[in-house]
């Protein structure tokens, strides 16, 4: 196994063996990696319409049939419920659990999402010599609850949840232009500089992650974030959703450039 985990297999077997966990940032380059959502079957719809309706924060790479843990499309070779490095278990919004897998929890009318993720674009910003704050500082990506309100579906309703990253202020048309490009992971920022805008009071004080340094001349940049579903879990209170936990991503064998468009 490399010790740099730089294959989706090696990291799924390092996460079965309990040798890796924790943040996923900068991990396997080239290939992307997924925020995580597993629902009951007679929630699936309402979510998938919640999806098609936002797409910015829930864009769909793969959905799974209920009772398979086999992403076919996204990676045909994985388990779903062993290899992702930390998993929340949601009980009618409240966050009861968090554990290393999900056999214990597995039952045949579960179906899984995989939405895509911001970490899939960040490759192209740090080939574009735009730095990435969280993965120089080895931190999860500071993510933050807004008042922004997601497009309701179903029982389905919350806030937008937000990634941050700082940029230099003379490479944010650089990085809008960039992430532009991976619609399929969240594209262009929701919003440029201005956190008040999306209801964001202290950058030091993020909803879920860690806080990262700002440095002067740079720019902090918000893009949509696969965290908004337990955001959303804590509004709507479904009986059960079970997610990843935050930073800690599924990685698939989708390759990144294959997510992007010219």
């Amino acid at each position: 196994m490399g010790s740099r985990l730089d294959h989706p297999s090696e990291l799924w077997q390092a996460i079965r063996e309990g040798k890796f966990r924790g943040t996923t940032a900068g991990l396997c380059p080239g290939y992307a990696q997924a925020n995580l959502v597993i629902l009951p079957k007679e929630l699936a719809f309402d979510f998938l319409l919640f999806c098609q309706r936002n797409p910015k924060p829930c864009p769909v790479l793969d959905v799974i049939e209920p009772g398979s843990f086999r992403p076919k499309l996204a990676a045909p070779e994985a388990d779903i419920r062993t290899d992702t490095p930390g998993y929340r278990v949601y009980r009618d919004g409240r966050l009861v659990d968090q554990p290393d897998s999900l056999l214990s929890y597995w039952r045949d009318d579960l179906v899984t999402f995989l939405l895509g993720c911001s970490f899939t674009f960040e490759r192209a910003l740090m080939e574009n010599d735009i730095p990435i704050r969280h993965i120089e500082e080895k931190v999860t990506v500071p993510m933050y609850i807004t008042s922004r309100e997601c497009v309701p579906a179903g029982v389905f309703h919350g806030p937008l949840v937000v990634t941050m990253r700082p940029i230099p202020r003379e490479k944010v048309v650089r990085a809008v232009q960039v992430t532009s490009r991976f619609p399929a992971v969240h594209g262009a920022p929701v919003q440029v500089g201005d956190p008040a805008s999306l209801g964001i009071q202290d950058l030091g004080k993020p909803s879920f992650g860690d806080p990262v340094t700002v440095k002067p001349g740079e720019v902090p940049v918000f893009w949509a974030c696969g965290v908004t579903p337990q955001a959303v879990a804590m509004h709507a209170q479904p009986a059960l959703m079970i997610t990843h936990a935050p930073g800690q991503m599924f990685v698939t064998t989708l390759k990144d450039e294959h997510l992007g468009v010219l």
